[in-house]
């Protein structure tokens, strides 16, 4: 059962996948919309440039109609005549033209935007399969195409019955009246009627929009495994990732505790944390932080530094506060400069000591632990006026 739900298209098409969809040039359309905006463009179009264009026309015929003998007998000048007459027809209409050009481009951008392929017209063999037409003929999307096609005829029929039915006296009154006037009459009842019946095929294309953009995400539906698939291929294999991170923080880990041995001083907890800090005068502006750890990793840096006689002092509000605030390999925060300079004050008498021959045993000659190191209580999470609660040991 489970295997089968993942097999089952149920997921949304992801974002790479639309992408890829989209440079395939598969893209919502709607060829409704389209032919709607087309046919009232043309309507319109044709109701406000009519005059201009009856008048285009009728200049043209009246030329063609005066033709001199000399041209009547000569084939060259009438195909000259003809060329120039078919031209003036087509920069007469070619306003109309420009804006049907301009409608037929523009209109499909408003459900899937800009988008110019080649992949769409390149030949795919697949189509010529029957088994896969014989699919697309009784498919969805073949039955909304069938009853979008008799919606539309019933409604463009129904609209011209219903045009013709009320302009009927207009129609019948043609036959009386001149020529001139009759013909203007009859333009603009052509005309009113062409827009009343593509008028009525904005339902179609309100219906149809919808219908495509539906369509269209439910053909990129993924399956599980797919999206599962696809995670891999982009963010990488989640058990290989985990393997290599988890080797980088071992290698960080080892780095981390090859310093150990060469720091200054170590400040704990003194278990929950430790953080091992190093300076170097003249080579570094503030002390660095070379290490650091919570709890058992805490322990095993107190248990290094001991081995390395680095010196440990337990600071609980310091060692918080350097392993909350601080990076390994970035300089302390300028607030703990004074808390941290006492530290190594005292690191730096207890190594003289040392090194002048002293031993833990001389109580009365070794250095004064600093026991009152100023952190600022925002910086350490369990300081009471910090929002937690004092940690005692």
């Amino acid at each position: 059962m489970s295997e089968q739900s993942d097999q089952e298209k149920t997921e949304p098409a992801s974002p790479r996948r639309l992408e890829k969809s989209r440079e395939d040039g598969q893209v919502a359309r709607s060829a409704e919309l389209t032919t709607f905006a087309i046919l009232i463009s043309a309507g319109a179009g044709l109701w406000f440039m009519s005059g201009h264009l009856a008048g285009q026309l009728a200049t043209v015929m009246k030329d063609g109609m005066r033709v001199s003998r000399e041209t009547s007998f000569d084939s060259g000048r009438l195909v000259e005549r003809f060329s120039d007459q078919m031209l003036d027809i087509l920069i007469a209409f070619s306003p109309f033209l420009i804006l049907m050009f301009a409608v037929a481009l523009v209109t499909p951008m408003l459900v899937s935007g800009w988008l110019f392929t080649w992949k769409s017209v390149a030949p795919d063999f697949k189509r010529l399969n029957p088994l896969t037409g014989i699919g697309r003929i009784f498919s969805l999307n073949s039955l909304v195409e069938l009853s979008k096609a008799l919606l539309k005829a019933t409604l463009i029929g129904g609209v011209g019955v219903w045009t013709m039915w009320h302009n009927k006296e207009a129609v019948l009154s043609l036959i009386s009246m001149p020529v001139a006037a009759g013909a203007a009459d009859m333009g603009e009842l052509v005309i009113t009627s062409f827009i009343a019946i593509a008028g009525s095929m904005v339902l179609i294309a309100a219906v149809d929009v919808p219908f495509q953009l539906w369509e269209h995400h439910r053909k990129l539906k993924m399956t599980k495994e797919e999206v599962r698939q696809e995670n891999k291929e982009t963010e990488g294999d989640p058990h290989v990732k985990g393997r290599i991170r988890a080797q980088q923080r071992a290698m960080a880990r080892k780095r981390m505790m090859a310093e150990i041995p060469k720091a200054d001083v170590i400040i704990t907890n003194p278990t929950h944390y430790s953080v091992a800090l190093k300076y170097e005068e003249g080579k570094m502006g503030a002390p660095r932080l070379v290490a650091k750890g919570a709890h058992l990793l805490a322990l095993k840096i107190r248990e290094l530094g001991q081995e390395h006689q680095v010196p440990v002092l337990e600071a609980p509000p310091l060692a918080r506060a350097l392993y909350h605030h601080a990076e390994l390999g970035d300089e302390i925060p300028q607030p703990l400069y004074n808390a941290v300079a006492e530290v190594l004050a005292y690191v730096y008498q207890l190594r003289r000591h040392r090194e002048g021959g002293g031993h833990a045993g001389d109580a009365g000659s070794l250095p004064k632990v600093p026991d009152a190191l100023m952190v600022p209580a925002e910086l350490d999470p369990e300081s009471s006026s910090a929002g937690g609660s004092p940690e005692h040991h």
